[in-house]
């Protein structure tokens, strides 16, 4: 029976590490190790896992220096005994036949990732499934890297993956250590390119839960703004001839989300990331053609009459708000 370990990177959860850890001690396969890795937390998180790991010798409890997550998880691997590797984020939580499941999948496919969907989790008590069809299909190599960069039916999170553990030979020296978001694109794209097939099952094991506030409260800045960009043009620049379009579209899909998540911000906190990104809009206008017609039109909006753009987008979002409220 080949053993599963599952990564938790930790930092500054003491209130929700708890309820992960048992979520994950609740797995209803037997050979699970859990390393948890506390990256310098200073809310008492570390006591918070030494305890669990006290009594549950499935835990492996590493603690380091503060160096960000892709640092945490690199750690976790470096520990980790299993052949295959999963990733859970310490404020999250998972269904108990998860790895089970995934991994039933890939040795019926001879799969090396087993991926799913996922579930979010609101302070008020909604549930969203991402997406819960049921679906299952497996993808050769160039196919998984084409639904990783579209990001629709397959999202970029590490969290909702089983991998084999060969496919981290080497991930260490791709990993960029000066990404602090988008390091999740970064290293599934790296797995996926050493993946000769992956398999996915559009069900929802894997549970987002969101904070009260959480997503209001973050500021922007150049690392959560920008590092995401950053990704992607690192990905275009080492893709095969057969994705680089793929990787392009996915480029300036991310670009238009930026302009636009930067159009909702005050001006004062925003002003200089938007005219930046438009700039950036602006330099990719000779690859307009490969996006969607809907796409095409935002993207010349943005560069030639962006007012009409923050007008439309700002209508957009107070109806969504609106239809989310009822």
């Amino acid at each position: 029976m080949d053993e599963i370990s599952v990564i938790v990177p930790v930092y500054n959860c003491a209130g929700q590490l708890e309820r992960c850890l048992e979520s994950l001690l609740a797995q209803r396969y037997e050979r699970l190790q859990i390393v948890a890795v506390d990256d310098g937390s200073t809310d008492g998180s570390w006591e918070v896992l030494l305890r669990c790991a006290r009594t549950h010798p499935e835990i492996v409890a590493i603690h380091k220096e503060n160096g960000g997550v892709t640092s945490a998880r690199l750690a976790g691997v470096n520990a980790a005994r299993g052949a295959w590797i999963g990733f859970v984020d310490a404020d999250d939580a998972v269904e108990p036949d998860m790895y089970a499941h995934l991994l039933r999948n890939a040795r019926a496919e001879n799969a090396d990732i087993s991926h799913c969907g996922h579930a979010i989790l609101f302070p008020d008590g909604r549930t969203e499934y991402r997406h819960n069809t049921g679906k299952h299909y497996v993808q050769n190599r160039d196919q998984g890297l084409r639904e990783l960069l579209d990001g629709g039916q397959i999202d970029s999170s590490l969290c909702s993956k089983l991998f084999r553990r060969e496919l981290f030979d080497g991930v260490a020296e791709w990993m960029d250590p000066a990404i602090k978001n988008g390091e999740d694109m970064m290293m599934n794209f790296y797995l996926f390119s050493r993946a000769q097939k992956s398999v996915y099952e559009d069900f929802c094991p894997y549970h987002y839960i969101l904070r009260e506030g959480s997503a209001s409260c973050r500021k922007l800045n150049e690392h959560v703004v920008f590092d995401p960009v950053l990704v992607r043009r690192k990905i275009l620049e080492q893709c095969n001839d057969g994705l680089r379009l793929d990787a392009r579209r996915a480029l300036l899909r991310y670009l238009l989300f930026v302009y636009a998540m930067t159009t909702q911000r005050p001006k004062q906190e925003s002003g200089q990331m938007r005219a930046r990104a438009r700039n950036l809009i602006r330099e990719q206008r000779e690859h307009f053609p490969i996006l969607s017609p809907r796409n095409r039109v935002l993207a010349n909006m943005i560069c030639d009459i962006p007012w009409a753009f923050n007008l439309a987008y700002g209508c957009y979002t107070a109806i969504f708000e609106r239809q989310q409220q009822h």
